[in-house]
């Protein structure tokens, strides 16, 4: 049971920090949310919340000079900034709004939680479909989906909750543990935020620093040494991934672990080189949970991949589009030149989160016909990329997709992978994937 809450400040008013103040509301707790900036969204929630009577600061930079019980973190709010450092000073308890919300789960709720640099959010939908084919109740939140606040309150009695954590609200828990946690890989991501891989390592790690006897710890086998490190915890460790060295492991379609053939995914979303190993990663938990893993080999055979992620938008003349956008890291988009058959024309570009581009450079070589470059990153990406693949600087979304179209043969792929963040051409990925649709469909007679 909680203590009950007279006073709490929530930090950032979108998404998170609504669903925050309203559970809290729920409660009978005071409520002051407070927003830095003062636009039309958050003009939007003030109104929302003040109906519900919650106290919101708009373009608000220091914390108010009154009795907290609790400081309340949207992922949005860096830990760096003023707010957090004035309420730590006061030794006011900070938290993230991902543990407000898991802290009120149903007392019969079990948790699942994933995170990873790279492929979060297709897993967790894999593994909230296998739950509720075994016929189990299943709820999903976190990073993709609603905010933990929210669900709890709407679905109190689920089986499951399935949570996609990131590395944002993992800075800002202190009592999170899930029965099943699990880390799918781990690569520099976030860095401006972060400020160093090792402080992001460490974010990553508190996924499982509370766990309990019972609970299994799954870490991808290349950073499980220095997870459990970073993390302690008295949880079972376990580790996935390719190797037969791994507990759970993904070779040919298949997964193995426990001394047996636990799945076969071959033919399915998962049932390739690059994400057998988060195959492995999910199986696994779901056989250290006791749940059914027939149910996950039937969910990946009726699986559909989330908008902008390998998503095919359309085959014309023998030629394949992907639509790729939420690949931001160089990682992901050399996983996703490896996950496409034959030869690729790649769309890549954007605003930069790494400094070395040298790590996709074998996989180009090898895969691409050719790479269309737009925004920012253009020039870098060129001089780096050039002596091992066609690199052409097209500037725009449209006239990359224009120019891979006129040259792609047929068997070829187009795919467009940016490999960086979408903030210099568009509002976010998801607005990057949806113009690259636009642009696909007359090409496909659509």
């Amino acid at each position: 049971m909680h203590s009950p809450l007279h006073h709490v400040v929530v930090l950032g008013l979108g998404s998170s920090g609504a669903a925050a103040a309203h559970l809290l509301r729920r409660e009978g707790a005071q409520v002051t949310v407070l927003d830095g900036k003062a636009g039309e969204a958050q003009q939007a929630l003030r109104a929302e919340l003040e109906q519900a009577g919650v106290r919101v600061l708009l373009g608000q930079p220091e914390l108010p000079d009154e009795a907290f019980d609790l400081c309340v973190v949207s992922p949005g709010v860096p830990v760096s900034l003023p707010w957090i450092q004035t309420a730590r000073a006061r030794g006011l308890p900070v938290r993230a709004e991902l543990e407000l919300g898991w802290s009120r789960r149903g007392p019969a709720t079990k948790v699942i939680a994933v995170t990873g640099s790279n492929g979060k959010s297709n897993a967790v939908k894999w593994m909230a479909e296998s739950l509720a084919e075994a016929g189990l109740s299943v709820a999903i939140a976190g990073n993709y989906g609603p905010p933990v606040c929210r669900v709890v309150l709407e679905q109190p009695r689920v089986d499951w909750l399935v949570l996609e954590v990131s590395s944002f609200q993992l800075e800002t828990v202190h009592d999170f543990r899930a029965e099943l946690g699990i880390l799918l890989n781990l690569v520099p991501n976030h860095l401006d935020r972060h400020g160093d891989f090792a402080t992001y390592r460490e974010a990553k790690a508190r996924l499982f620093a509370r766990s309990q006897p019972g609970d299994a710890c799954l870490v991808h086998e290349a950073c499980a040494a220095d997870i459990r490190a970073a993390a302690g915890g008295a949880g079972a460790w376990y580790t996935f991934g390719t190797t037969p060295a791994a507990a759970f492991a993904y070779a040919q379609g298949q997964v193995r672990g426990q001394g047996r053939l636990l799945a076969d995914v071959s033919g399915t979303y998962f049932g390739n080189e690059v994400l057998g190993c988060n195959a492995a990663g999910v199986i696994g938990a779901l056989a250290c949970g006791g749940l059914e893993v027939a149910a996950a080999e039937r969910a990946a055979r009726l699986f559909r991949p989330l908008p902008n992620r390998m998503e095919l938008v359309a085959e014309a003349c023998g030629v394949r589009f992907i639509n790729d956008s939420k690949s931001t890291t160089l990682t992901a988009l050399g996983a996703a030149v490896r996950m496409c058959p034959g030869r690729v024309r790649l769309i890549a570009g954007g605003l930069l989160k790494e400094v070395d581009l040298t790590s996709v450079k074998e996989v180009l070589a090898q895969r691409a016909a050719g790479v269309y470059l737009i925004g920012k990153a253009s020039d870098q990406m060129a001089t780096e990329w050039s002596d091992v693949t066609r690199c052409v600087k097209c500037g725009t979304l449209a006239a990359a997709v224009q120019a891979a179209w006129r040259e792609a043969q047929p068997g070829e792929t187009i795919i467009l992978s940016p490999g960086c963040a979408s903030f210099d051409q568009f509002r976010n990925f998801e607005d990057r994937g949806e113009q690259f649709r636009q642009q696909v469909r007359p090409l496909a007679g659509e």
